[in-house]
C-alpha cells in the first residue's frame, strides 16, 4: 500500500509540472488578436467626413483590411500591414486616411457610402478577427427649406400690404376728420355771423 501512494504523489507532481510547462508554452507562443469597435452605428449627412474608429492589438505584425458592402456591391477600400505598405483602392484614393490603430476616415461621404463596413485584422500567424460598422448617410432636403423660405417671403409680403392698407386708412380718417372739423367750424362761423346780423 505504501508504494502505491508514492506513485500517486509522483503522478500529481508530474501532472502539475506538465500543466505549468504547457501554460508557459502557450503564453510564449505568439498569436492572438483582439479588436474593439466603440461605435457600431454612424449617422452622417452628405458631404460630411466620418471616422470609422476601431482599436486592435496583437503580438505580431497584423494586416488590416476594410471592405464596404451595400446594395451597389462589395468594394475593397484599403489594406495595409502595420509599419509597412498601404494599398488603397482607386475608388477611394483621395478620400481615405488610415490610422495605426486600424481606424479609417472617409472624406466627403455621399449616398453611395451608406452601408456596412467590415474590418478584418489578420495576424502574421494566421489568427484573425472581424468587426462591423454600419453607416447611414442622409441628404439635406433643400426643397423643404425652399418651401419654408417661400412661405416666409409670402407672409412678409402680406404683412407689408396690410401695414400699407392700415396706414392709408389712418390717413383717410385724418383727412375726413379735418374736413368735418373745417365744415363744422365754417358753419359755426356762419351761424355766429347770422346772429350778429339779426341783432
Amino acid at each position: 500500500m505504501g508504494p502505491l501512494q508514492g506513485c500517486r504523489g509522483r503522478g500529481v507532481v508530474v501532472g502539475t509540472v506538465t500543466l505549468c510547462l504547457a501554460a508557459g508554452w502557450a503564453l510564449q507562443t505568439p498569436g492572438g488578436v483582439s479588436l474593439v469597435v466603440p461605435q457600431h452605428n454612424i449617422n452622417a449627412t452628405v458631404g460630411q467626413n466620418i471616422l470609422l474608429s476601431v482599436e486592435y492589438s496583437c503580438r505580431g505584425v497584423a494586416t488590416v483590411e476594410w471592405k464596404h458592402v451595400s446594395s451597389w456591391g462589395t468594394t475593397k477600400i484599403v489594406e495595409w500591414k502595420s509599419g509597412n505598405y498601404v494599398n488603397i483602392s482607386t475608388a477611394y484614393k483621395d478620400r481615405v486616411t488610415t490610422f495605426e490603430n486600424g481606424s479609417i476616415q472617409l472624406l466627403n461621404v455621399g449616398m453611395r457610402d451608406a452601408g456596412y463596413y467590415f474590418i478584418t485584422v489578420t495576424e502574421e500567424y494566421g489568427t484573425n478577427t472581424y468587426g462591423t460598422v454600419i453607416v447611414n448617410v442622409y441628404e439635406i432636403i433643400y426643397e423643404d427649406l425652399h418651401f419654408v423660405a417661400v412661405l416666409f417671403a409670402f407672409l412678409a409680403a402680406v404683412a407689408a400690404v396690410l401695414i400699407c392698407f392700415m396706414w392709408l386708412c389712418n390717413k383717410s380718417l385724418h383727412l375726413f376728420q379735418k374736413k368735418t372739423t373745417h365744415k363744422l367750424t365754417a358753419s359755426t362761423t356762419e351761424e355766429i355771423e347770422l346772429e350778429t346780423i339779426e341783432c
